[in-house]
């Protein structure tokens, strides 16, 4: 049974089909071209945000940890919490319903919660850390896709490396991805994944190609992102065909743009916290800095996946490389408050709905890390407007 959690909530009529919407998206950017790829946006405007309390319950289990959002064909939303078990409940994601009009009047409720499954069809443990859900996208049949950081852990046993799989929507197991090994969780200090720094973002591309992306910094890739200088994180082309890799890019993350307070209990970071497929080869990636004590900036970002961007899947080390990364450049820079709206952390991107005006929007929501004092399930909703 649905909960009306925010005012009331009417459904939005987009009855159609992940390829439509996907075309009309491109349609929404000014146009695309025969290649599926997309024209440039011209800039994003603010229409409105609205938050869910931090304690929010829904069946008994606390809302939160939103880390992953993607529209459905019926125009209601998949999200996916990064509770990872041990800490309030089942790993799980839900279904919302998300509510606005130009006039700027966001309106949220949670119509579902559904836990995720193991390959034997049991719900991953409530006690036990094993999974990291971060990310989750709408597959052209209309399954769902979706990623995990895993659990670092010194104790093998207790060790669960990072995957992307494929799940039906009511979470059962339908395939894993195969990943490049330098994914790997391995010692946390001289090679593989870095605790906590995998997958966050991932993206479903008009041609139906997945794209999964870390957050910072592998090991054996160089230092991650500071206040002195910039990092780079690989995004990988997964085939849905094969379900093998057949590529891998470079993108290269800015400096940390502001530090944390002083006496704060740990330091800033930066890193890529989900991206939008916008045409073939192109996206918008989220970047999202915190700084503890002071708060979180966000950029959104136009980047792309050109011809003269190397593949470096074959590249062991991007430390000391020589490479091409992919395009990059900046659509919109949120400070700390951004036109009144005091910014949380943001991870999540997807499409919403057209507006009468023929512009598509985007709908942003943040990880509240369950953090009742000073965060909160934030939802933000752009306008689209295109060159």
């Amino acid at each position: 049974m649905a909960v009306a959690l925010v005012h009331s909530w009417r459904r939005m009529a987009v009855g159609v089909a992940t390829a439509v919407a996907m075309a009309a998206a491109l349609a929404g950017c000014g146009g695309s071209d025969d290649d599926g790829r997309a024209q440039p946006i011209a800039s994003l405007r603010l229409l409105g945000s609205t938050s869910l309390p931090t304690g929010t319950m829904f069946e008994g289990v606390e809302f939160g940890g939103i880390s992953g959002l993607d529209q459905a064909a019926d125009g209601s939303y998949w999200a996916i919490s990064d509770d990872r078990g041990g800490e309030r409940g089942t790993p799980r994601f839900y279904n919302l319903g998300i509510d606005y009009d130009a006039g700027g009047s966001v309106k949220v409720r949670i119509n579902r919660q559904t836990n995720l499954l193991r390959e034997d069809g049991t719900p991953f443990p409530a006690t036990a850390r094993t999974v990291d859900p971060e990310a989750i996208r709408t597959a052209p049949d209309g399954s769902l896709y979706w990623a995990s950081e895993g659990n670092w852990s010194a104790t093998a046993a207790s060790r669960f490396q990072p995957f992307v799989r494929q799940m039906t929507r009511e979470g059962r197991f339908v395939r894993e991805f195969s990943l490049p090994a330098m994914y790997q969780y391995v010692d946390n200090a001289t090679d593989g994944a870095r605790s906590n720094k995998v997958f966050e973002a991932l993206a479903v591309a008009p041609d139906g190609t997945v794209y999964a992306a870390n957050e910072d910094a592998l090991i054996q890739d160089g230092p991650i992102t500071s206040l002195q200088g910039g990092s780079v994180v690989r995004v990988t082309a997964l085939d849905p065909a094969t379900g093998k890799p057949k590529g891998q890019y470079a993108y290269p993350l800015p400096r940390i743009p502001v530090d944390a307070a002083p006496g704060a209990p740990f330091g800033p970071d930066n890193g890529l916290s989900d991206m939008l497929a916008v045409g073939n080869g192109q996206f918008i990636a989220v970047e999202r800095a915190f700084a503890s004590g002071v708060g979180n900036t966000i950029r959104l970002v136009w980047t792309e996946i050109t011809s003269a961007t190397t593949d470096v899947i074959g590249t062991a080390r991007l430390a000391g490389a020589t490479y091409t990364p992919m395009t990059r450049r900046v659509l919109l820079e949120m400070p700390l408050t951004w036109q009144g709206v005091k910014l949380d952390n943001i991870e999540a991107i997807t499409w919403g709905h057209t507006l009468p005006n023929g512009h598509r929007t985007l709908v942003l929501a943040a990880d509240n890390n369950f953090t009742a004092d000073t965060q909160a399930n934030q939802f933000i909703v752009l306008e689209v407007v295109p060159r």
